[in-house]
């Protein structure tokens, strides 16, 4: 009895889970209708799982317009796994270091799986704030940040993101698997990645690996600017800066740099 009980409490839980997968930055409110539409639950399931989220903060409802969207309860989770993060803790004040240095934004993602998942925004005083929107998910393939943490991934991780159909954001997103492939592979090589213009037009990026301790890729650092702001023959030199403190990081992180990996 008590088994089939754990049992149905675990099956409850992917439930809510599947629940709150339905919102993102581009869907923030959902109706009840469209939830049991998104997740294949009959409307009355649905109906009991939104009115138990509702009741313990999981959930707002906005009874006029009949919508729920996510309640301030995971904003305090959010932040509260933010403050356990070892990479969060680390990353801050080389973030802010390299903003300075570049006079460009800086973010820190870390691998969510389908997405990095930005984890810390750093600006400078100056900074184009109508341009550079606030990423909450960056795409791994046309984001600076995205790009530099996939191109680490094991192969069977880097497959099944290439499987997923990719969503064209401007002309120059790439979208198809071979020309990705040739992209992340000379990522690999030079050991940053560039996004121009491909997420945000008129925005230019570069973006490193973040290493942990056993030399996994988990995270990654882009340095984001208009490309007004790019003067001839400043892109290597930011580069360079970008790459050393990812390196700074990884190293607080536990990393220890190989000979063969400064080659």
């Amino acid at each position: 009895m008590a088994a089939r009980a754990d049992d149905d409490n675990i099956k409850s839980l992917v439930k809510i889970v599947a629940i709150l997968d339905c919102f993102s930055t581009d869907t923030r409110t959902l109706s009840l209708a469209e939830v049991s539409r998104l997740t294949g639950y009959p409307r009355s399931t649905a109906h009991r799982l939104l009115t138990s989220m509702r009741q313990v903060g999981l959930l707002e409802q906005d009874r006029e317009r009949e919508r729920y969207r996510l309640g301030i309860r995971l904003f305090t989770y959010g932040n509260t796994v933010l403050a356990n993060m070892e990479l969060h803790r680390e990353a801050r004040p080389f973030a802010k270091a390299l903003s300075r240095m570049t006079g460009f934004t800086v973010r820190i993602a870390v691998f969510g799986g389908e997405t990095a998942v930005v984890i810390h925004n750093e600006e400078p005083e100056s900074v184009d704030r109508v341009l550079l929107n606030l990423l909450e998910n960056a795409p791994l393939h046309c984001t600076s940040v995205g790009k530099a943490i996939l191109a680490f991934q094991a192969p069977e991780v880097l497959e099944s993101v290439l499987k997923v159909p990719r969503q064209r954001y401007t002309d120059t997103t790439i979208t198809e698997p071979g020309a990705l492939r040739a992209e992340l592979e000379e990522i690999r090589k030079r050991g940053f990645a560039i996004d121009d213009g491909e997420h945000q037009p008129g925005l230019h990026c570069i973006g490193a690996p973040i290493r942990d301790h056993t030399g996994r890729v988990i995270g990654g650092i882009s340095a984001s600017a208009s490309v007004l702001r790019w003067p001839e023959g400043r892109e290597s030199a930011v580069a360079e800066m970008v790459v050393h403190h990812a390196l700074l990081i990884s190293r607080r992180l536990g990393f220890e740099e190989r000979l063969s990996e400064r080659a």
